[in-house]
């Protein structure tokens, strides 16, 4: 518990408003994930809102990434980089985004189908976004981060998707990664235990296929090792006396 920073009443009132600016440009995104759209149109315009919104594009430039919003199609798990790619009929396109507010995080993903998608990529992003939520029923005081993963872990390999091992969840505050980690896989009873005003991002990643994962040479994009479709679902969570606060809630968080 050592490295872990519990978070003030003034510190997570700041967190509040970084989750709802953060939130809003993930549904910037998700609105215009549709084809014929770039990803770097997608990236530009969400830069711009979060700017307009008195906040700092918390990606750009963070350990050298050159976007503000990495935008992973089909195949992609994490940190694609937004370009010239268009988005095509039945594309998958995880969205995620960080905006910092008077120097504090909030942190968000979903992915999105851009037109009419196959069966199996809408049961894909299901899965993938219920999982986050099995998790967090997970995400009390007294609770183990190993109580998180298990659950996360159990209902995505239930509905015969499986969990990335590479890439987990982390705490979040002054600082996008903060301890403790907060893997997507895992034993109950283990970890660090959670206590109230700690704040977390809970992201399962998770792939239709085989959890192995490889990382292309532009060094930043990260694609399922068998070409399988791979989703992605994040918020940035506080740990209260009971629920769970979603820190990054917007009124489409279960789409």
């Amino acid at each position: 518990m050592s490295n872990i920073i519990i978070k003030s009443p003034r510190e997570i009132e700041i967190m509040r408003q970084a989750g709802r600016i953060t939130a809003a440009a993930r549904t910037l995104a998700r609105e215009m994930v549709i084809p014929g759209m770039t990803t770097a149109e997608i990236d530009r315009e969400v830069k711009h809102f979060i700017v307009k919104s008195g906040a700092k594009p918390t990606f750009l430039g963070y350990g050298g990434f050159p976007a503000s919003v990495c935008l992973s199609v089909n195949d992609e798990v994490i940190h694609g980089i937004p370009g010239h790619r268009v988005i095509h009929e039945g594309d998958i396109v995880s969205v995620d985004v960080g905006a910092t507010w008077k120097g504090y995080v909030g942190d968000c993903a979903g992915t999105y189908v851009a037109g009419k998608g196959t069966e199996a990529a809408k049961n894909l992003i299901a899965v993938t976004r219920q999982s986050f939520f099995e998790g967090i029923k997970q995400a009390r005081a007294g609770s183990r981060v190993g109580d998180i993963s298990h659950a996360v872990q159990t209902y995505v390999e239930q509905n015969g998707c499986s969990v990335v091992r590479e890439y987990v969840g982390h705490g979040v505050g002054s600082q996008m990664h903060e301890a403790p980690e907060v893997p997507n896989f895992g034993r109950p009873g283990h970890g660090p235990t959670l206590v109230k005003g700690m704040t977390i991002a809970v992201e399962p990643m998770v792939n239709a296929g085989t959890w192995q994962v490889k990382v292309l040479p532009d060094g930043w994009t990260v694609k399922t090792l068998d070409g399988s479709l791979s989703a992605h679902y994040e918020n940035t969570i506080l740990i209260t006396d009971g629920e769970p606060e979603i820190l990054t809630f917007a009124e489409d968080l279960y789409q």
